[in-house]
């Protein structure tokens, strides 16, 4: 059962980031919704540590790139290399291709590095040298960003942050979840704990059953009016594209058989609605246009006013 598979995942992920059982699930559904995820928090908080967890619990192959003011979109993607040999060129993969990429404080790069993303994200391929090469699935991008307002970094561009199906933050831990984390780290590597209990074939099996996921019309009439209402709302400049309204909906799907179920609730997609929609709006006036917190407040308003009549 798809379920159980996502259950057993999520067990060997808490292992790792000890007291977060709702990050984790997040981060599941941008897996299981064959999107990709952007986690914006402190350093420090377990960012890294999820991802790295996440690829040894699946089995999958994982790349990690460490974005930095100097780093070039070819570091990413790839380049041909010339051959003394017979005098041709052959071209050496960069570490995008992988099952699992982590860009690691991807917002300290400067927006072209980042742009490099944008056609692998959208389409599962790359072009590079006229030649265009498709990636292998499943392909799931884990950005990591600092806030905006730390030195040395550039806000994503726009068309960069809506191929992000969710963004989310982790979090300070809880005391208690906290004291545990300090022991465990002293007796040893809590990724060391992490076992690999699903396959790359069984991720994919997962993200087929997603797609199977029923999603009644009232539900999908529920979803369309949510996003009206960010396009008719007085504070933003504009609101959600279909883009997003496709994320809702796949990341609702997901949240829905991660719960064990075969048909979307509203209570699924209200779940979802604040980590794929917030970082979507564009605010008339101010100074964290995108994603920030007064954007996570205006989706919840949005969600207080609708009425569910599925």
């Amino acid at each position: 059962m798809p379920a159980a598979l996502a259950s057993k995942l999520a067990s060997q992920l808490s292992r790792a980031l000890i007291g977060k059982p709702d990050v984790i699930r997040l981060l599941l559904t941008g897996l299981f919704a064959r999107g990709h995820v952007l986690i914006e928090d402190l350093p420090g908080l377990g960012k890294t540590t999820l991802a790295r967890a996440l690829a040894r619990a699946v089995g999958c192959d994982f790349k990690r790139v460490q974005f930095t003011p100097d780093l070039l979109p070819t570091d990413i993607i790839g380049t041909s290399v010339y051959r003394q040999q017979d005098g041709s060129f052959e071209f050496r993969e960069g570490p995008i291709f992988t099952n699992i990429l982590l860009a690691d404080e991807i917002n300290r790069a400067t927006p072209r590095t980042q742009s490099a993303l944008l056609e692998a994200m959208a389409e599962l391929q790359i072009s590079a040298e006229g030649t265009t090469r498709k990636l292998s699935r499943p392909f799931f991008v884990i950005a990591t960003q600092n806030p905006i307002e730390h030195a040395g970094t550039y806000p994503l561009p726009e068309s960069q942050l809506d191929r992000f199906m969710l963004k989310f933050e982790v979090g300070y831990p809880r005391a208690e979840d906290e004291k545990r984390i300090l022991f465990e780290h002293a007796d040893s590597d809590t990724l060391q704990s992490v076992e690999r209990v699903l396959s790359r074939e069984d991720v994919l099996v997962v993200q087929e059953a997603v797609k199977k996921v029923r999603v009644d019309p009232g539900i999908a009439d529920y979803i369309l009016e949510i996003i009206g209402e960010t396009r008719a709302h007085p504070k933003l400049l504009s609101g959600v594209s279909p883009r997003g309204s496709v994320a809702l909906f796949r990341a609702a799907q997901a949240w829905a058989m991660i719960e064990g179920r075969e048909y979307v609730v509203p209570d699924d997609v209200k779940a979802v609605a604040v980590p794929v929609l917030s970082h979507r709006l564009i605010e008339r006036a101010s100074f964290d246009r995108r994603g920030g917190r007064s954007g996570q407040e205006i989706v919840r308003k949005i969600l207080d006013k609708v009425a569910v009549n599925a």
